[in-house]
């Protein structure tokens, strides 16, 4: 089933229980704070409908593309291609769009025998999410204030963390905190689980599990959303449009019924279901494709700005877009190689090829801010000497005045003042500071994505290059007059 746009919409009105400070939301897709973002993810369920290329037919029946299974190169690059069109639909702003967490869980889905006694949970919830045409969110990281085991290991402390504090016939209850949930205040389901390692002893936190939006003792609190900050469209075009939200999960005594559990009291499986599936490797590869869209997108906005202030034929100008569009050639070539250089994973199912799906991972972590800088840059002042909003529109004198005072030959001055807030929207909104914000953290601190990358390096492979070059080089045996001057020495 391909769900529709209202459709959507109309799950969003569940009940759920979100808050922002302490206003507790009543309809996200009302709330003038989340009503554009999720028309938007609506418009993309509408696109996705419409486009044969983003779905696929198994026994009869239509699944979004990013459920595939891949066991063929060619599915690979099926995968890859619907992952782009979506990334064009928000200009790789919503980083978890609609193909993102439902990628993670299509990996897992292919080796179900990991999950021990819960590969039928998985095998299910797999088919349920694509039948329903599931968005989903996902929150797999402990909060910051639980990561210091001593301190809470103190009397009548206990961690923060969400665990699992007591079982029953039916299922276990859950409390505690899990962030980040990005885009979960406007999905249907949340994954909740841990990709960083737990300690042997962390079996109450080493849960996994899967649980409604409106789930009853789940509340989502909100960080200071942008969208309801902006007076008109015109003023902040892509704050209002595609601030997917963060939030932070706060359960209390949550009830999770058994046949929604995927790991339980295995700190070591907890982490494993991403690493040792194609799991990691399709969510993250969704990733590489999505920061290639938006890279597109600024060496679009940085094209057109040169050319509305005709500065294309300056050489220091041109140096710097070539250099840009090589770097964003760089990254479609890895992204290329993926595909080419895919692997076999276990019953007869493939994935990209890992290691250089983590190096396009730490490139794009490493080089979105030096593509801001360069369209900041670019911009110059340019964005402090346009008015302060689009009322101007409203008095008809001013407006005459703007469209004579800031038309430039090559742009009037209405295409200019929308280039121009598009431009800052990127690089020096709030919405903005959160877009590159997220560009560093969103696959992990940088260690960690070192560590994938070291994980995945052919050391042996390194280390024999050295070791066969040693071996051809003997060590000199020593002449008859070397020897005698060493005896001599030890005799002294």
């Amino acid at each position: 089933m391909l769900k529709s746009g209202e459709q959507y919409l109309s799950g969003l009105r569940d009940g759920r229980t979100v808050y922002i400070g302490n206003e507790k939301v009543e309809d996200v897709s009302q709330h003038d704070a989340f009503r554009h973002g999720a028309r938007t993810i609506a418009d993309i369920y509408d696109k996705k409908r419409a486009d044969a290329g983003l779905s696929y037919t198994e026994n009869g029946e239509v699944f979004s593309a990013y459920y595939k299974m891949a066991r063929t190169r060619e599915d690979l690059e099926f995968r890859t291609s619907a992952h782009r069109t979506l990334a064009s639909y928000h200009h790789g702003l919503m980083g978890r769009s609609l193909d993102y967490v439902s990628s993670f869980i299509t990996g897992m889905a292919t080796a179900p025998q990991m999950f021990g006694p819960y590969a039928d949970n998985i095998s299910r919830y797999y088919d349920f999410l694509r039948q329903k045409d599931i968005f989903l969110a996902h929150a797999v990281v402990p909060p910051q204030t639980s990561r210091d085991p001593e301190f809470y290991q103190r009397p009548n402390i206990s961690s923060p963390s969400c665990q699992v504090v007591a079982e029953r016939d039916d299922g276990v209850i859950v409390r505690g905190m899990k962030m980040l949930a990005t885009g979960a205040i406007l999905a249907d389901e949340i994954w909740v689980g841990n990709i960083i390692p737990l300690a042997p002893e962390h079996k109450a936190e080493a849960i996994t599990f899967s649980l409604p939006c409106n789930t009853p003792g789940l509340s989502m609190w909100a960080r200071r959303p942008y969208e309801n900050t902006v007076k008109h469209h015109w003023d902040a075009p892509l704050s209002t449009r595609f601030d997917e939200t963060d939030s932070v999960l706060i359960f209390d005594d949550v009830f999770i019924p058994w046949d929604r559990v995927f790991v339980h009291n295995d700190p070591q499986l907890a982490r494993a279901i991403y690493i040792n599936t194609p799991a990691h490797v399709y969510g993250n590869h969704q990733s590489n494709v999505r920061v290639q869209s938006k890279l597109g997108f600024i060496l679009g906005l940085a094209e057109r700005l040169v050319s509305a202030n005709n500065l294309e034929e300056i050489p220091v100008i041109r140096e710097t877009l070539g250099r840009l569009a090589g770097q964003e050639a760089a990254l479609s070539g890895m992204i290329a190689g993926q595909i080419q250089a895919g692997e076999s994973w276990a019953n007869g199912y493939m994935g990209y090829n890992r290691r250089m799906m983590y190096a396009a991972l730490n490139w794009s972590v490493e080089h979105y801010s030096k593509f801001i800088a360069e369209l900041r840059t670019l911009l110059g002042g340019g964005a402090f000497n346009l008015p302060a909003d689009h009322s101007i529109f409203q008095d008809p004198q001013m407006s005459a005045l703007f469209n004579n005072y800031w038309t430039t030959p090559n742009i009037d001055a209405g295409e200019r003042l929308k280039l121009v807030r598009l431009i800052w929207d990127l690089v020096g909104s709030e919405f903005a500071g959160r877009q590159l914000q997220y560009e560093q953290f969103f696959a992990g601190a940088s260690m960690i994505l070192a560590g994938h990358n070291f994980r995945e390096a052919p050391w042996q492979e390194f280390r024999g290059i050295i070791d066969q070059l040693i071996s051809e080089q003997p060590v000199p045996v020593p002449t008859a007059a070397a020897a005698s001057i060493v005896n001599s020495t030890q005799a002294v």
